[in-house]
């Protein structure tokens, strides 16, 4: 067995030598589909992924929610009455509302006064609670932490920077563990926050501002009423009927009428979460559509010159009978050679289209271009793609063969 391998293999390296020109074309046609497709659906794949990333910055599976405006008379009540959260609204969402899996109040202070050693910058303030480092993905850097519980009880004078805080205050220093003030007020560095990709916000990026405990704002800064509530829905619960209660739920208490929706507002990441997927299955049948187009010409190249190729050798496919070959032999001869030719330009177009996929990735781009840097190959698509145009060319070849194989010699010795 071994030894009739070997034979068919100097078989295939004899007929590449002497077919130089056919067979280098056959490999190209295959190469060629395979980077066409591999690329496509790369770069495909690449933006699905950093824009999945960049979206989950802000927050994954959240909605943020902001006290707004009656529009409507209520009971008695005009319009145009601002409506207040309030501190005490957290725990009612938490007891009253059980959809609701987690939930963080938000204080909002700018232009707080923050300094280390000669330094001093101005910067936003937010005093939130435990909760939200994983309602909005605030991660610290190893050797750090967020603020916990025992912070938020004992309304410790604890604070995580943001990245870019960071670095502007301490250039390379660790800042964990060191002291500084806000607007006079010591406090000791806990943690700085991971970098991560962002594009969307509502009060600037992440990496620009800092977090205390929300007990330790109230007590420095006194403000009576929250300026957003950030909360995620347990598994399975749509957001809209959480937001249908929240109104209820907020309308019975400062009075409202429940269907006056500018007196609250929502931001839905859950909803946009699902738009944006939609978006992304419209791109992926429309870039499924392109590759399979570029198949099919791919694929049709490669049948023309296996078909041209098993044509031409007609006249060699009967010297071969001639002298004793048997039309299985032929055949299978023939089968080799084109999934010889197949694995070498499969193998070819896949480590292409890895090695241009892998240039894009030290590529230096700014933030905004960094979704379309980041092309990464989907190795089933490339699988398929091989295989595909495998089958094709050996398809194309097969029948010919199959047919110059079983004329008779003496009329194949005469095909021109």
């Amino acid at each position: 067995m071994l030894y009739k391998l070997m034979l068919f293999l100097k078989l295939i390296v004899r007929e590449f030598k002497a077919q130089k020109l056919r067979m280098s074309l056959t490999i190209l046609a295959i190469t060629w589909g395979t980077i066409s497709i591999t690329l496509l659906m790369a770069f495909s794949v690449g933006l699905e992924n950093q824009m999945r990333k960049a979206t989950s910055g802000l927050g994954k599976g959240i909605v943020i929610s902001w006290a707004g405006q009656t529009s409507k008379v209520w009971q008695g009540l005009p319009p145009g009455r601002k409506i207040w959260y309030r501190p005490e609204d957290i725990d009612l969402i938490r007891e009253r509302l059980t959809d609701i899996e987690q939930v963080s109040g938000e204080y909002l202070r700018w232009g707080v006064t923050m300094e280390w050693g000669r330094k001093q910058i101005n910067k936003l303030v937010s005093g939130v609670y435990p909760e939200f480092k994983e309602l909005r993905a605030h991660y610290a850097q190893m050797g750090g932490r967020f603020i916990n519980k025992i912070d938020y009880d004992n309304k410790k004078r604890v604070i995580f920077l943001g990245t870019r805080v960071a670095e502007e205050l301490f250039a390379d220093h660790d800042p964990v563990g060191e002291i500084i003030t806000l607007n006079g007020i010591p406090f000791t560095v806990i943690g700085v926050m991971v970098d991560k990709m962002q594009d969307s916000n509502y009060h600037g990026p992440d990496d620009n501002y800092t977090v205390i405990p929300a007990s330790t704002f109230v007590m420095i800064f006194g403000d009576p009423y929250l300026d957003n509530i950030v909360y995620s829905v347990k598994p399975g619960v749509d957001t809209k009927d959480v937001e249908r209660q929240m109104f209820e739920l907020f309308g019975g208490k400062y009075r409202f009428d429940p269907d006056d929706s500018p007196a609250l507002w929502f931001w839905d990441l859950v909803e946009q979460a699902e738009t944006t997927a939609k978006v992304f299955l419209g791109v992926k049948i429309f870039m499924w559509f392109i590759g399979g187009m570029t198949l099919l010409i791919a694929g049709v190249g490669v049948a023309n010159i296996m078909y041209v190729a098993i044509r031409e050798r007609t006249r060699e496919i009967g010297t071969k009978i001639a002298l004793g070959a048997r039309k299985g032999h032929i055949i299978f001869q023939f089968m080799i050679e084109a999934l010889a030719i197949a694995f070498v330009g499969g193998t070819l177009g896949i480590l292409i289209s890895v090695g241009i996929c892998r240039l894009f990735w030290f590529l230096p781009m700014e933030d905004a271009l960094e979704l379309l840097s980041r092309p990464t190959v989907n190795w089933p698509v490339a699988i398929v793609t091989v295989l595909t145009l495998a089958v094709i060319g050996f398809l194309a070849g097969f029948f010919p063969a199959r047919k110059a194989a079983s004329i008779n010699p003496v009329e194949a010795l005469r095909y021109e």
